[in-house]
């Protein structure tokens, strides 16, 4: 392998809405962190959408569940994702594949991202413990008080459980 030494570090983001963040994203989170210098997990805003988790409440939430990752940081964007890369030094989007309407999308995704500014996406298998975590799932089943704990980490349990104290 060669030596970087003196060479600026590969820089990769793992973007998404993480409302809430999963399992599934913290383990492509660690994952990429082995693969890269420094990783950024970017929370994207949608102003067309109103999440159950703030934004701010969002990076709070991933801060702590990354804080054990020293090449791991977290930020915020608006906009297009190739523009964050530019701005950002990123050389590559890492992102998880559940299923093959995942990939369907993804694949799509990654074309034009690499039209747009020459940035390659990394599509990483999901763990098969995480292949049906969603956080659209986790939050309806945590809003009819079904048990997600097994589904992401503490701290978005403890969040989720205030959000959603049980009913009956």
């Amino acid at each position: 392998m060669r030596s970087r030494e003196g060479a600026e570090p590969r820089r990769v983001v793992c973007p998404g809405s993480y409302d809430p963040a999963t399992n599934g994203h913290l383990d492509i989170i660690e994952r990429a962190a082995k693969l890269f210098d420094e990783v950024i997990v970017a929370v994207l805003v949608n102003p067309n959408k109103k999440g159950l988790f703030s934004i701010e409440e969002r990076v709070d939430i991933l801060h702590e569940i990354t804080a054990e990752l020293p090449t791991v940081r977290v930020d915020s964007w608006q906009g297009l994702l190739v523009d964050y890369c530019r701005q950002h030094g990123v050389v590559a989007i890492a992102k998880g594949l559940r299923s093959v309407s995942d990939f369907d999308y993804e694949l799509q995704m990654a074309q034009m991202n690499r039209e747009l500014s020459g940035v390659e996406t990394l599509l990483m298998p999901n763990n098969p413990a995480y292949g049906f975590v969603s956080s659209s799932l986790v939050k309806e089943i945590a809003q009819y008080g079904g048990d997600v704990k097994n589904l992401v980490p503490d701290v978005v349990f403890q969040r989720l459980s205030a959000k959603f104290p049980q009913r009956g």
